[in-house]
């Protein structure tokens, strides 16, 4: 992968036609660093944020080897870079083959459910194995997160305690989870899901050999400035001793976004100005997804490529390259004024699915990714102070 001092050099130096990604494995170092210094338990990576080769040995070399997949070719993947490092597959539905080739080939134990089907289905698909660890994820309010998880995932309160019943009978070790949704923006989330697992211990007498509270964790965006992630971490730990359990579980955490946001941007040029819109060449079918469907504000800013920048802003919405009209970003995105066709934007805080969700349709599609040493746009580590993030 070639590397480059910063994106204005790597601009400077290529002019690219076509989107480039960016990678920083220095952001990825930081994030990092702070979930071992901080989480008082076991940090599983969330593949499925950012499943980029690089980007998984970055995460394997800075010391996290525990992975939560979502499917059988996530663990393909996790294991072809290192055979060593140990698979969750925290999905709560799973198809029975995913689930026979998981145990029997890749050596993974670990299973989560949040329904007696799912169990019975591992059950079956495991023959009946004495050594699973079992996880019941239990819905919890989702109402500070940008994506709602709970719809879709979870058994409800009362379901959890039968189903935590039947794990203690049939696994080796039984987990509690939950997941407080995507981007959650306010700490109490957590210590919500946390009273929730301490009233299911309470109601079946089980006390877990794991409390797993999922991911969430958010990182930062021009529309969206969470508490920093210190007050996360404290909200968790006085959480869990109010819990009060005369042996404490050990506790594992699922980030993703939190991890990798910081860590891509992508690169892309205008087009075409109409007004305050601006079509550039990358799009909600490549790696501006986040933009698009969930409206993610992602922080821009225009390079200089040899320009002089407008001290003037002016908000623009996004189109991107494809026919199709969905292909669209409200924003606002804040740019300079003289703003114009064959001027180049970086997007940042891509390193959560910005490749992850890239399509090849109408043709567009670029796999140009380089690595770069300067700082993201913002950050959610590398701060002034406890409240004003970094800003480029």
């Amino acid at each position: 992968m070639r590397k480059f001092g910063g994106v204005d050099e790597l601009i400077n130096t290529l002019k690219p036609e076509n989107p480039v990604y960016c990678i920083r494995p220095n952001s990825i170092k930081k994030s990092v660093e702070f979930f071992k210094n901080n989480f008082p338990g076991r940090v599983l990576y969330a593949v499925k944020t950012n499943p980029q080769e690089k980007i998984i040995k970055i995460i394997i070399n800075n010391g996290i080897n525990n992975f939560d997949v979502a499917s059988i070719n996530e663990i393909k993947l996790i294991k072809k870079i290192d055979d060593k490092v140990k698979i969750y597959f925290m999905h709560t539905v799973k198809s029975k083959e995913s689930i026979r080739e998981a145990y029997y080939q890749y050596n993974v134990k670990d299973f989560a459910l949040d329904s007696k089907d799912e169990l019975l289905k591992i059950l079956e698909a495991t023959g009946n194995a004495k050594d699973l660890n079992l996880y019941v994820r239990t819905a919890v309010s989702n109402e500070h997160a940008e994506i709602d998880l709970s719809r879709k995932f979870g058994a409800s309160p009362s379901e959890a305690l039968g189903l935590l019943r039947l794990c203690k009978e049939h696994g080796k070790k039984v987990g509690l989870s939950f997941h407080v949704g995507s981007q959650c923006m306010h700490k109490i989330s957590f210590s919500k899901g946390i009273s929730e697992i301490g009233n299911i211990i309470k109601k079946t007498k089980i006390n877990p050999d794991v409390i797993n509270i999922g991911g969430g964790f958010p990182s930062v965006y021009p529309d969206l400035i969470p508490e920093p992630l210190e007050n996360y971490m404290s909200e968790i730990n006085e959480s869990l001793k109010k819990l009060k359990l005369e042996k404490m579980p050990e506790i594992y955490c699922e980030p993703g976004r939190a991890l990798v946001a910081e860590a891509g941007s992508t690169i892309v040029r205008v087009l075409l100005r109409k007004k305050n819109k601006l079509y550039i060449n990358d799009g909600t079918y490549g790696s501006l997804f986040d933009a698009g469907v969930p409206n993610f504000v992602l922080p821009s800013r225009m390079i200089k490529n040899g320009r002089a920048l407008s001290k003037k802003l002016t908000a623009f919405n996004f189109y991107g390259p494809t026919c199709d009209s969905l292909d669209y970003m409200k924003g606002p995105f804040l740019l300079p004024n003289n703003i114009k066709e064959g001027d180049y934007i970086e997007l940042g805080q891509l390193g959560a699915y910005g490749t992850t969700f890239r399509t090849k349709f109408n043709g567009f599609y670029s796999d140009a990714i380089y690595q770069v040493d300067d700082k993201p746009i913002l950050s959610m580590y590398d701060r002034k102070d406890k409240v004003n993030y970094l800003v480029a």
